[in-house]
């Protein structure tokens, strides 16, 4: 048997980058070779998605100096629109898919229009975004919606904005018409072609004890949509099980080096580890294969070694009766199964039998 799903692996590089396209260039390349599908950055504009006195995040004050605004962090993160044209054709050589989050709807304009890529990440940070979320479902792309945060309910109404902006992407939009869009057929029908949502706990590194894996098919039953995972985790462990619970996306962040300043990188797989990350999704989606339980093909040439037949436990004269003195359950399996045992209990034998031979019709 084989299995025909593919998980699409997206390596993600984020802001590892530390500002420099060279070391973005590099990060592609250990992706590339690790045999992901996908390498994403993030991009935006530092004036439009954050005010400079908002605070930082726990971890990304333990990340960087203290005195240092989430602003100034941001700005320094930023890259230039030629050089995200760079990666693009970077990742374009390298045979895996250039991906980026927008942040704002300038950056969203470009990434859908003048790198056309081929899907739209959204973060968990804009999943209650109505205008950002409206914009991305006007640009005709497939989307990611990454629901780290936020309730069923919450998934519901990001994915009605969604839902009006893929099928009436003219009309002036309203709550009503969200709620409408995402109950019509038509909405729905737009949602099962364009959407994967992806669970996510957003926290960095993500403790065990919080990932709730399972939500996956909760979501997955729910909505009635495909469900990846992407994982701010530490290690492998909780990625390779989320495959083996139906995630059809696998979004992991990774560095060149863990020591690395930055908000992202302590959280992050280093080359060795995403390469085996890579490796064990593979091997996973191999081993899922078929919900039939039925023996494979390597299994039945063992099946006759492994299994056992009724046999005669001493010698036995004909018409002599079966009893369980006299027969015993022995490999191999070429004989009478012993499921029958009971059936051949009293009856007489037909034939003489000496120790260990199979018993016959």
């Amino acid at each position: 048997m084989t299995s025909s799903v593919h998980v699409y692996i997206i390596a993600e590089a984020g802001v590892n980058h530390n500002g420099s396209v060279d070391l973005a260039r590099d990060l592609i390349d250990v992706a590339a070779n690790a045999g992901v599908d996908a390498v994403k950055f993030q991009t935006f504009k530092t004036e439009e998605i954050v005010c400079e006195s908002a605070p930082k995040a726990k971890y990304q004050l333990e990340a960087g100096p203290p005195e240092e605004s989430q602003f100034d962090m941001l700005k320094k993160l930023e890259l230039s629109t030629d050089s995200y044209h760079q990666l693009a054709e970077k990742c374009q050589k390298c045979g895996v898919d250039f991906l980026s989050t927008p942040f704002d709807l300038e950056s969203l304009g470009f990434l859908a229009g003048a790198l056309n890529l081929p899907r739209i990440k959204v973060s968990s940070g804009d999943i209650t975004n109505a205008p950002l979320l409206l914009h991305v479902a006007r640009s005709a792309k497939p989307v990611l919606l990454s629901t780290g945060m936020s309730t069923l309910g919450e998934v519901e109404a990001a994915l009605g904005v969604l839902a009006h902006g893929y099928v009436s992407p003219n009309e002036i939009p309203s709550g009503d018409k969200f709620r409408s869009a995402f109950v019509s057929s038509h909405g729905q029908d737009a949602l099962r072609r364009n959407v994967t949502l992806l669970h996510c706990t957003s926290e960095y590194p993500a403790p065990f004890e919080d990932i709730n894996l399972r939500a996956i098919e909760t979501m997955a039953a729910t909505f009635g949509l495909p469900v990846g995972y992407s994982d701010h985790t530490n290690g492998l462990a909780v990625s390779i099980a989320a495959v083996a619970r139906g995630a059809t996306v696998l979004e992991k962040h990774f560095t060149l080096d863990r020591s690395l300043p930055g908000p992202d990188h302590a959280a992050s797989l280093n080359p060795t580890e995403l390469q085996a990350l890579v490796e064990s999704v593979r091997q996973v989606e191999k081993a899922l294969g078929s919900a039939r339980k039925v023996p494979c093909a390597l299994e039945m040439r063992n099946q006759k070694v492994v299994r056992r037949s009724l046999v005669a436990a001493c010698e036995i004269k004909r018409g002599e009766r079966f009893t369980p003195s006299n027969l015993a359950v022995k490999r191999p399996g070429t004989g009478i199964p012993p499921i029958n045992y009971w059936d051949w209990i009293g009856q007489a034998a037909d034939r003489n039998y000496v120790r260990d031979e199979m018993i016959v019709r």
